[in-house]
């Protein structure tokens, strides 16, 4: 095994790691929730988010639960759990992530293996800090059909086309939402305390739907 610093604040990369080490690595940090893991075919990525980080992938969590609430639709919320296979011998932490289509499908699961079950229907990524591996490879290889993509300034929803993302206006998870709306609600943030920038997209989406 082998180790190289990469030169930033809140990562480190490790090479030669195997599969076994990578989930004895997982159960580790399993009480360490601000630790994120990515693996993809023996290289492992440690990061350890930023406060900026952590504020949006709250609210663009709080924001897609809320839409999911005035749109009558039901959700399973699995935050950042580990979304992993072993025979592709990849796997990584969403910041958040949910199953809304297919929510009936996973409901009462304890454990959702995603090499017999559907994987998340949407899953967040905050791209304030990118990573150093391709988490959308990653993603793509898992079959997640949806990503949102926030840098700090802008949102792109990414839709899986065959094995690639290609940028999509609208989302396809959940119909009524695209992401310039979405973006707006975000850049709000500096200005507007949380709880009432919540109630403003409620009420937009209220205001949007019959």
């Amino acid at each position: 095994m082998t180790a190289t610093l990469i030169q930033s604040p809140d990562r480190v990369i490790l090479r030669n790691i195997s599969w076994q080490t990578y989930r004895s690595l997982v159960n580790d940090f399993e009480q360490e929730p601000a630790i994120r893991l990515t693996y993809d075919l023996g290289t492992l990525e440690i990061r350890m988010p930023l406060d900026p980080h952590e504020t949006f992938k709250k609210l663009l969590g709080r924001l897609i639960e809320a839409a999911t609430e005035e749109l009558g639709l039901e959700i399973r919320s699995l935050g950042s759990r580990t979304c992993d296979r072993e025979d592709l011998a990849k796997g990584l932490e969403p910041d958040q992530c949910y199953y809304i289509r297919h929510e009936a499908e996973v409901r009462g699961v304890a454990q959702i293996d995603l090499a017999n079950y559907p994987p998340p229907d949407l899953a967040v990524e905050i791209d304030i800090t990118s990573s150093s591996l391709n988490r959308l490879a990653i993603y793509s290889a898992l079959s997640v059909p949806e990503i949102w993509r926030f840098d700090g300034e802008c949102l792109t929803i990414c839709a899986l086309q065959g094995k690639r993302y290609i940028l999509s206006p609208a989302s396809l998870a959940l119909p009524p939402l695209i992401a310039s709306d979405i973006e707006r609600f975000l850049q709000l943030q500096p200005t507007t305390g949380e709880n009432s920038l919540i109630r403003q997209f409620r009420q937009w989406i209220a205001s949007q739907t019959p």
